[in-house]
């Protein structure tokens, strides 16, 4: 079994959290597999229940008026009888019901039970909830695995990856065998990606042909979510914003342009269905910033974005199969600047990060412009042999009002440092993390007079 990082925030729940859970985020991450198996690993008697296979369920939680009926209608459909102060109730797929979790509240008030829950699209759906339980819900956002999750199937030993992170950490070369055998690695996972099937599928038969047959399904499986959860207006958009991503990364200028939706077309016209996609996971937006300084939040001008998949072997298979077979042979001719772009989007979202760019008049374009330590780090991404090349970031560590410490440029290439310019290895990406920031000493000790 592959692990998975949200397992020990799962875990952590079960044992020390009166709140319930809610596990969110795009289909087919591995929602409902890693849920099932944090209860069996923690020894939890628990009941599932599924709003998809078991419809009827809705209507139970529809009409239950207290913790007392919901229990008694629940147990005609559960597997095993359900003991207050014991049972887990793990509800699956609850975008089918989404005022479950308005209810959540008075569920948890009552005490006998723990519940978690998961399902996709709920970035959509409790977006419009008449009222949230604070403090009685807690959530994660789950992803595709990250390139260290992938890693697993090699069994990549602690000892390599701990030579890796302290490469990272004092910017020294990584020995060369390790580079290289991870940049293989890397290149592999440009083509499969962090979905849980399609990794199983190359684990077990070894055959891509598998793979892009599941990335296939997957990505038919967002389209028919768009007509099952909007109207026909709104999913035909949704079907052509989705589709256009890849063309529209594949320009010089990967800003994502309406007008190529329809001649004349402005953004507020469509701005509720780009929302939708971003909130569903299935793609990520990367915003403009009008100044590459902390916070980047005050200067972010949300309608001008690049727009990335939520997955880079689904973007790879859209390209198709000469675009696999190029990445793996890693021929030369191949451009593979939006490939590598989208990874590093993928990477840095699912470890915490707000996604932002900079494009100015006098600097040009930053690829990614991120708050790390407190501070701006200017983030390049770069797939060729010119990857000392880089204008628009010389200029912006060079301008002191943006107290710019470091930039980070990934390539394919081993670890180097020139000056203030951090030259990593693009798959080091894994380790850039949004939840390294310590407090100095502010307990109330110290405001004592």
């Amino acid at each position: 079994m592959l692990k998975r990082k949200i397992s020990k925030e799962i875990a952590a729940w079960i044992v020390s959290d009166d709140k319930a859970m809610l596990v969110y985020g795009v289909r087919q991450a591995g929602k409902t597999f890693i849920i099932r198996e944090c209860l069996r690993e923690a020894g939890c008697d628990y009941i599932e229940f599924n709003l998809i296979r078991q419809p009827e369920i809705v209507s139970v939680l529809e009409s239950a008026g207290s913790v007392d009926d919901l229990i008694l209608k629940l147990s005609l459909y559960g597997e095993r009888k359900i003991t207050p102060g014991k049972t887990f109730l793990f509800f699956d797929e609850i975008q089918r019901y989404k005022d479950v979790v308005t209810k959540i509240k008075f569920w948890v008030e009552d005490g006998r039970f723990k519940y978690i829950l998961s399902g996709s699209l709920l970035g959509v759906e409790i977006v419009n909830l008449k009222s949230a339980p604070v403090g009685y819900l807690k959530s994660v956002t789950m992803y595709p695995l990250d390139f260290e999750e992938f890693l697993q199937i090699f069994e990549v030993s602690e000892e390599v990856l701990a030579h890796l992170k302290n490469c990272f950490e004092w910017r020294i070369p990584v020995d060369d065998l390790i580079h290289t055998k991870i940049m293989d690695m890397f290149y592999l996972y440009l083509i499969i990606g962090g979905m849980p099937a399609a990794i199983e599928k190359y684990r077990n038969s070894g055959d891509i042909n598998m793979v892009i047959d599941e990335h296939r399904a997957i990505i038919e499986q967002y389209k028919l979510d768009f007509t099952q959860y909007e109207d026909e207006n709104r999913r035909l958009v949704l079907s052509r914003i989705y589709d256009m991503i890849p063309a529209e990364l594949n320009e010089k200028n990967k800003r994502f342009m309406v007008a190529d939706i329809k001649k004349n077309l402005r953004f507020e016209r469509v701005q509720n269905s780009f929302m939708w996609l971003w909130k569903a996971g299935v793609a990520l937006p990367v915003f403009n910033v009008t100044e590459p300084s902390v916070p980047l939040m005050l200067n972010e001008k949300s309608s001008l974005f690049k727009l990335f998949l939520s997955d880079v072997g689904l973007l790879t298979t859209i390209y198709g199969r000469a675009t696999k077979l190029k990445i793996i042979n890693k021929e030369s001719d191949l451009n593979k600047g939006a490939i590598c772009e989208n990874v590093v989007a993928q990477e840095l979202n699912a470890h915490g990060f707000p996604l932002y760019y900079y494009n100015g008049k006098k600097t040009g374009e930053l690829d990614f412009v991120l708050e790390y330590h407190g501070e701006t780090l200017p983030v390049e991404v770069k797939s060729g042999k010119d990857y000392e090349r880089h204008s628009a970031l010389n200029k912006v560590v060079s301008e002191n009002k943006y107290h710019t410490r470091e930039a980070i440029v990934f390539s394919n290439e081993n670890v180097m440092q020139k000056n203030n310019v951090a030259y990593l290895p693009v798959y080091m990406v894994m380790f850039l993390s949004n939840d390294d920031i310590e407090f100095a000493d502010i307990s109330l000790d110290q405001f004592k007079i």
